[in-house]
């Protein structure tokens, strides 16, 4: 047992070196590669995270500046639909005072018309009448001249 012990310390003393070399492996390669390159890693990720963060609120201003100006085109849209429908009331009321005014012009010189129709038919009466008379005894004479033939 006591050459077993010698055996496993004679190993233990010769692994010591290599038991430093990686201990000091480990601490070199923490501090000179791995905490430099987790750094390195920490700050790309917070600075991908902050490009993340900063899209998300470019996108939500810029969400918040298309409903603000689909607010506004709304509005306006309503604004000009109201001009133009208020523009049409004008127009159709401007069109029926104007129908309006040509159906009293065209009622006026219908009487008109009528009336000179009237005093022409007056005036053709009194002229057959005149003339009636005439003819009448002007067709007596000549029934009356052509009887003794």
């Amino acid at each position: 047992m006591a050459e077993t012990a010698y055996a496993l310390g004679q190993i233990l003393l010769q692994a010591l070196p290599t038991f430093f070399l990686v201990i000091f492996l480990y601490v070199y390669l923490n501090q000179m590669y791995f905490k430099p390159f987790s750094k390195v890693l920490a700050e790309r990720r917070a600075m991908t995270e902050g490009a993340r963060e900063g899209a998300k609120e470019s996108l939500n201003r810029a969400e918040e500046r298309t409903r603000e100006y689909e607010v506004a085109l709304r509005a306006e849209r309503t604004e000009v639909y109201k001009q133009q429908e208020e523009q049409r009331r004008k127009w159709r009321d401007e069109q029926a005072a104007e129908l309006k005014r040509s159906r009293a012009r065209a009622d006026e010189m219908v009487a008109e018309a009528k009336a000179d129709l009237a005093g022409q038919t007056v005036q053709a009466k009194q002229s057959l009448a005149g003339s009636t008379q005439a003819l009448a005894n002007e067709i007596v004479h000549m029934i009356l001249d052509r009887r003794p033939a």
